[in-house]
């Protein structure tokens, strides 16, 4: 959660004055405060008010600086100003005026606030932030965030945009792009009825106002940064927004509205811990045909990816000739299956129908043999697995079609003729 506030120079310059004629509030509230009381502690970038143990303040620092490091990056701005930030594990530790009185009320309820304040003029700006946050995982992480951006660009941008990327500051992890949110959050996403893009980008909601709107603006930023159809314009857009550059995500995407939200549907009802938003990606650019009579249209299936064209494009009740050849790994160090899969079925070649942004039931493919198209459409296959458990999938499957009435049929893959 975010606050503004604007001073004017004049009303800045007497800030200053009267802040440089003040008792240091460490040497003033160290009189007042028992030994297990707030400490200050510092690293490169913060400086950290905290009743939390020592142990575990040095370890939140060393996240500080690890996502300050990974935002900072990402936005091409290094930080440039300590950011000030207040952990609050109990309200009772702390002497009345140490914290700010508008942060209050958020810390009771369970969150936190960023106050930024300074001057604007023009595109020119002097801002100071301080975060205050509760002790729960990810909220100084997101808190943090407010505050790099609020001194580095002088805002955050529209709530949408603003919330959504502290929410995923809250999560990066410099080696891990897959979905490490809370628990909570996959499971009120997953259970809930989905909100529109319209509704999270152009609703009237306003910053702090629950943390369920907020699993909604992280849900769209974690897709729109990871996945590859649209992360090359994510950053720019972020960038110009938070630059009050003339741009609006409907400027930036407007033209991939129906892929937007149809992937961004895809990536809400299979969320997961652990799924890979670029593994999932849509390949828009593919090309489908109608085979003729005794032509084969070929393929290759990654294990590790989610749906995949394999460029036949089917007519309800027509049957199809399929062959695949190779082998893959639906676990790092499992054994190499084909595309019948395993025991359990896992592994297993599917298939699904794409047709107007609408898909079908996914169904069995295998191996060798026939299947009959359950409707019109666009077909992908895929290897069958978990789908936050792709990463650790390995190996590609040679996939030939060809229509059944076809005078030459195609051939068995080499496990079957070398098992016969």
């Amino acid at each position: 959660m975010l606050v503004f506030v604007r001073r004017s120079v004049f009303g800045l310059l007497l800030f200053l004055v009267a802040t440089l004629l003040m008792v240091s509030p460490a040497s003033a509230q160290r009189k007042t405060e028992s030994a297990t009381g707030p400490r200050d502690f510092r690293s490169k970038n913060f400086l950290l008010h905290t009743d939390i143990t020592d142990e575990r303040a040095k370890d939140l620092l060393k996240k500080l600086e690890s996502m300050l490091t990974l935002v900072s990056k990402y936005w091409g701005q290094p930080n440039r100003k300590t950011i000030e930030i207040f952990v609050v594990e109990d309200l009772n530790n702390w002497a009345q005026g140490r914290i700010d009185p508008r942060a209050i009320g958020s810390l009771r309820g369970g969150g936190g606030l960023t106050i930024a304040e300074g001057v604007r003029l023009g595109n020119a700006f002097n801002m100071n932030a301080k975060s205050y946050a509760v002790t729960r995982e990810g909220t100084p992480l997101h808190e943090a965030v407010h505050a790099y951006c609020s001194q580095t660009f002088g805002r955050t941008g529209p709530v949408w945009y603003s919330e959504g990327m502290a929410e995923m500051g809250a999560y990066w992890d410099p080696k891990d792009p897959s979905v490490n949110c809370g628990e909570y959050i996959v499971r009120y996403i997953r259970k809930s009825e989905p909100k529109t893009l319209n509704e999270i980008i152009n609703s009237p909601e306003t910053t702090g106002d629950s943390w369920q709107n907020y699993a909604w603006r992280w849900a769209l930023c974690h897709l729109l940064a990871n996945n590859e159809n649209y992360r090359k314009r994510f950053r720019p857009l972020g960038l110009a927004l938070l630059q009050k550059k003339k741009t609006s995500f409907e400027r930036v995407y407007g033209s991939m509205a129906k892929e937007i939200s149809f992937e961004y549907l895809f990536f809400l009802n299979h969320l997961e811990r652990g799924l890979r938003a670029d593994l999932c990606s849509w390949d828009w650019k593919a090309k489908y045909a109608r085979p003729r009579r005794n032509n084969s249209l070929l393929s290759k299936i990654n294990a590790k990816r989610g749906w995949q064209p394999s460029r036949l494009r089917v007519k309800k009740g027509e049957e199809y000739q399929v062959s695949a050849e190779g082998t893959w790994k639906i676990a790092k160090n499992g054994e190499p299956i084909n595309a019948a899969g395993d025991d359990d079925g896992n592994g297993k070649l599917f298939g699904i129908l794409f047709d107007d942004y609408e898909l079908s039931e996914p169904f069995e493919i295998g191996i060798y043999g026939k299947f009959t198209a359950p409707g019109d459409g666009d077909l992908l296959l895929r290897c069958k697995d978990e789908w936050h458990e792709l990463i650790d999938n390995t190996g590609l499957m040679t996939v030939r079609l060809k229509r059944a009435d076809a005078p030459t049929p195609l051939p068995k893959p080499k496990q079957l003729r070398d098992a016969e």
